[in-house]
């Protein structure tokens, strides 16, 4: 269980010793591949832990960022009402993999999940500005985040319009910027090409959801293209019929919210983005979440490659994307046991043909259940009955 954590504590170490050339800062698993925010954030745990030396205290400062972590998720499936209490449960105790992840590998990536969570916090209480400064802290540390962006950038449009998420926008990249500075002033290529890495290629002995395809079609370009042009047709198709929910057309986005027309309440989302068909606290926050987690999880679905501990990209968002959609009571049964199936494939190691395609067939399940269960609701355009018709009829009786 020391392994990425040792080669996290020496990849930092050389910047602690002066080294400001992203292209020399290695471990024993390779050259530093995330952005700056991870060093600065691990180098802090460099400092606590007696140069990383400590790692039973690692492991509490782990453990901590765990509860944080989810307090943090918890807040934000109150503020939406969606998911049956008995599901948190599941969500804190039903997860030997998120537990590992957390608390034994002492990965980054529940560092930038963790802010991630916090930045939704303040989306959810009107804080975009705030919220957009730790969204892209979140994705320094690494760039998974990245998969929420496109959801974010349509909720900026809604809410500010074109002109006004463009400040939204630049409060993300001067950040960027900020934390990147010491190394773009020795080799900006360098710390761009190294930190921002779209191309790199992924190992097929750790993969947990292409274990059944060839090794040669895994590492085929062409294979990588097709997964691309499917999550932005995916991501496209939902903001066009799922996400944007007025009869406008979606380029209406880029007015200033002011002179658009307002949405009428039985156009929107089936009873997800709305309670009892006006817009309310509740409505607006699930709304918010609803585009994000599936922004996300159209990611995930297309990725080219997940290994173990990107389960933690998206494991605190399915309790919600499976309960968002309107739920009969026989339905529960099932949904909970599409959790446990996802479970099991990413605690079968190493993965098996058998298990990355259980992975995808749960993942096609969520995805036709989110498609078809946020569809628009038909709306009825039966006039109004008449006062006089109405009055004619009390005579009558």
């Amino acid at each position: 269980t020391e392994i990425d954590w040792k080669a996290y504590m020496q990849e930092v170490e050389g910047f602690a010793n002066g080294t400001l050339d992203y292209t020399q800062l290695k471990g024993d698993t390779g050259p530093l591949v995330y952005p700056a925010g991870f060093v600065y954030i691990f180098l802090g745990l460099y400092h606590a832990t007696g140069r990383g030396s400590n790692i039973r205290l690692a492991q509490y400062l782990f453990a901590a960022l765990y509860l944080l972590n989810l307090l943090l998720v918890f807040r934000i499936y109150c503020r939406t009402s969606k998911v049956p209490p008995y599901v948190f449960f599941f969500m804190c105790c039903a997860s030997y993999r998120i537990h590992s992840i957390f608390v034994l590998r002492l990965f980054n990536d529940p560092v930038a999940m963790a802010i991630l969570f916090l930045a939704i916090n303040l989306f959810l209480e009107e804080r975009w500005s705030w919220g957009c400064l730790l969204f892209s802290l979140a994705v320094s540390v690494k760039m998974n985040i990245l998969l929420f962006a496109p959801g974010l950038l349509f909720l900026l449009l809604q809410r500010f319009g074109l002109l006004g998420c463009i400040p939204k926008l630049c409060i993300c990249a001067l950040l960027q910027v900020v934390l990147g500075l010491p190394f773009l002033l020795v080799n900006p290529v360098g710390y761009l090409t190294r930190s921002f890495d779209l191309g790199r290629q992924f190992q097929f002995k750790w993969t947990v959801n292409w274990r059944f395809l060839p090794e040669e079609v895994f590492q085929n370009r062409a294979f990588h293209a097709v997964l691309l042009l499917a999550h932005l047709a995916g991501l496209g198709l939902f903001a066009l019929h799922r996400w944007h929910s007025s009869k406008e057309s979606i380029l209406t986005l880029l007015k200033d919210p002011a002179e658009r027309k307002p949405t009428s309440p039985p156009l929107t989302i089936n009873n997800i983005l709305w309670h009892g068909g006006q817009q309310g606290q509740g409505g607006r926050c699930a709304q918010i979440v609803f585009i994000l987690f599936s922004s996300n999880f159209l990611g995930v679905c297309c990725s080219r490659s997940l290994h173990y501990q990107f389960y933690v990209w998206y494991f605190h968002t399915l309790p919600y994307l499976l309960w968002c959609t309107p739920t009969t009571k026989l339905a529960h049964m099932p949904k909970v046991l599409l959790l446990g199936v996802i479970e099991l494939c990413w605690n079968t190691y190493p993965s098996t043909v058998c298990s990355s395609l259980s992975l995808h067939i749960c993942h096609g399940l969520i995805l036709l259940q989110l498609w078809y269960g946020t569809a628009p609701t038909p709306v009825s355009h039966s006039p109004p009955p008449s006062r006089k018709r109405t009055a004619m009829s009390k005579k009558a009786q």
